[in-house]
């Protein structure tokens, strides 16, 4: 569960995230492939090197269904149930990892926010992130 004061900091860093989302997003992949290279076989028809148009352009969406669902996280499963169905049943991820993603956004969110990310707003984040990736996950049960 995420106080006010979370959902409020959620919401600005997501907001700071938007225009940069394109490197942010690639930065988070790159780190989920350098770390966990079985995740390359999702995207093996696509140019994956780092900074590769293909990188940025799915980094991007990422972080933007990130921020886009951030602006209303009470509504988490209603925001993300295309998603959920994208990835369960047409893409077939396997939803363990969202979570290795997840993990790779907090590294990539350090990164760039560096001194303005805080204890506060890291654990802010990870909350925000597993509850992220259980909605994407939901439909595999």
């Amino acid at each position: 569960m995420l106080s006010d004061k979370e959902k409020k900091l959620i919401l600005d860093i997501c907001n700071r995230l938007s225009p940069r989302a394109s490197m942010i997003g690639a930065d988070a992949l790159n780190r989920l492939f350098t770390i966990f290279p079985g995740a390359k076989t999702y995207f093996s028809h696509l140019d994956i090197s780092p900074n590769s148009a293909h990188l940025r352009f799915h980094g991007e969406k990422i972080v933007l269904a990130i921020a886009e669902a951030a602006q209303d996280i009470s509504q988490l499963m209603v925001t993300l149930a295309p998603l959920q169905t994208l990835h369960a049943y047409t893409l077939r991820i396997d939803p363990g990892k969202f979570k290795l993603f997840a993990h790779c956004m907090l590294v990539t969110l350090a990164c760039y926010l560096q001194e303005d990310f805080t204890e506060v707003a890291h654990a802010a984040m990870d909350k925000y992130l597993s509850a992220f990736a259980a909605v994407l996950a939901e439909k595999y049960r």
